[in-house]
């Protein structure tokens, strides 16, 4: 390990630890004021909220990868005759994200949205907890991209991205030039501009606190637990984080997405092991590296998370760049305006 990585790594976690021991406090003190029998009272849920089983959002499929023997889960939506559209969610999401792109873009494309590695009725590879990180590497998502996009029957797509979906379309754009047609990703930065931004606006360093957290072992997966997932509750409906739009996510919504990590059996550190491989991997160097492909970034300017000025310099690294800014919308871009984000795609696959 060179001394610039131990520095690096050491860095790393010194400033997991100091949000860590204010996590700590934090959880200590909830569950004194609410009760240990209400931190500790998350619940499997072993039914399927019906949402998930809409026959308007297309039908459920299954296939297995090759090189990792993962069977992957996904929706798919339209005639297998038509263009490839593949949807690729963030955390802590599943398919289910991409319920209206799913309705709308079916009549010109088969949509197809999966569960990533990980998440949902897709499988996770073992180890399961912290100590499976190494299988949520970039190289291993983007593998998995390539060889779903080959099992559907496809060689090339329509990419569409949001969040950690974001983070694998653009290496996976940068990669395989020939298998992406044209791409779009929403409120997810090129991984060249991120590395950078972080180290200079601390603003935003302060936004990221949750990536240095989730490099913990067991304390992350503790607080997505506790209060029974309150945390997602507040990633989607919170006053910070959540949409804008009070309708955006209902009731039922939340339950699906609850649902995807307390079905039975499932492997809560495998999403939040997507943070610790970003982490704990040699950073990649984008320098000389280009997204060929025309790329769209559909961006809402609420978000939480995610800070505007992380637009900017995008197309030093994409030569066939487009920008799209959603006033009032947050980090769920597309669930919280759906039919803006919609009309915005459809008018720019057009062109």
């Amino acid at each position: 390990m060179s001394l610039a990585r131990m520095i690096r790594s050491a860095m790393g976690w010194l400033v997991a630890s100091f949000y860590g021991s204010i996590m700590l406090v934090t959880m200590t003190l909830s569950a004194i004021r609410r009760g240990p029998r209400a931190f500790f009272g998350y619940k499997v849920r072993q039914d399927r909220p019906k949402c998930l089983d809409d026959p308007d959002l297309g039908t459920h499929g299954y296939v297995r990868l090759e090189s990792s023997g993962l069977r992957f889960h996904y929706v798919a939506a339209g005639e297998r005759d038509k263009p490839l559209m593949l949807c690729l969610h963030g955390f802590p999401e599943c398919w289910y994200s991409w319920r209206h792109q799913l309705k709308e873009f079916r009549n010109s494309y088969r949509v197809v949205a999966p569960d990533l590695r990980g998440y949902g009725e897709t499988e996770s590879p073992q180890p399961f907890g912290y100590r499976g990180w190494p299988n949520f590497s970039l190289s291993h998502l983007t593998n998995d991209v390539r060889e779903l996009i080959e099992a559907l029957g496809y060689s090339s797509c329509t990419l569409v991205a949001h969040d950690w979906g974001g983070v694998v379309a653009w290496n996976f754009a940068i990669d395989h030039p020939d298998l992406v047609d044209k791409l779009i990703v929403m409120n997810c930065p090129h991984s060249g501009v991120f590395a950078k931004y972080l180290r200079t606006h601390f603003s935003q360093f302060r936004r990221s606190w949750y990536m240095f957290l989730f490099q913990l072992p067991w304390l992350p997966e503790m607080l997505v637990k506790s209060f029974d997932f309150e945390m997602i509750t507040d990633t989607f409906k919170g006053k910070e984080m959540g949409c804008k739009r009070r309708d955006a996510i209902t009731d039922e919504d939340l339950e699906a997405f609850k649902y995807t990590f307390t079905r039975p059996g499932v492997n809560i550190s495998g999403a939040i092991n997507y943070y610790r491989a970003a982490m704990k991997t040699p950073p990649r160097s984008y320098r000389g590296t280009k997204v060929t492909c025309p790329t769209l970034m559909i961006w809402g300017d609420q978000d939480g998370a995610l800070e505007v000025g992380l637009t900017e310099g995008t197309d030093k690294f994409v030569p066939d760049f487009t920008l799209k800014v959603v006033p009032g919308a947050s980090h769920w871009v597309q669930q919280d305006q759906p039919e803006v984000v919609i009309g915005i795609m459809r008018d720019w696959l057009k062109e």
